[in-house]
């Protein structure tokens, strides 16, 4: 059985750094694994790679699609927000990471990875949170 995985948005931001090669080459490769984004990693995403790379606004966009192509994007919902600010109760969740988490959780995944969130933690007694880079 194939494991269902979802990326938070320092993953896709690495795959941009040309300053720390191995995270690069480690973010590039989960995206063979088909994961799932949620619309709240696509604008922190779109946000980040603005800032960071300086590129014109077009060529953002194509920077995002050729990422996003190799992903299933899940919308965040009414329903997604209401998960969300459970999790802020029960996990202590950031704000926005609540809702990445309740999206991935919506999803059905069974792995969230992040480099920010608590590595090792299983969210609702189905889904582990785990750092890449270590």
């Amino acid at each position: 059985m194939n494991k269902i995985i979802a990326l938070d948005t320092n993953i896709l931001v690495y795959c941009h750094s040309n300053d720390e090669q191995d995270k690069q080459k480690t973010a590039t490769s989960l995206f063979a694994l088909y994961p799932i984004i949620s619309t709240q990693v696509l604008s922190e995403y779109i946000n980040v790679v603005q800032r960071k790379l300086k590129l014109p606004k077009e060529e953002i966009m194509d920077v995002c699609l050729q990422n996003i192509e190799m992903c299933i994007l899940r919308p965040v919902t009414l329903t997604t927000l209401k998960h969300a600010r459970n999790l802020l109760d029960r996990y202590d969740f950031q704000l926005f990471d609540s809702i990445i988490v309740a999206s991935a959780l919506e999803a059905d995944c069974h792995i969230l990875y992040s480099e920010d969130l608590h590595h090792g933690l299983v969210v609702e007694n189905r889904m582990k949170i785990i750092n890449p880079f270590i």
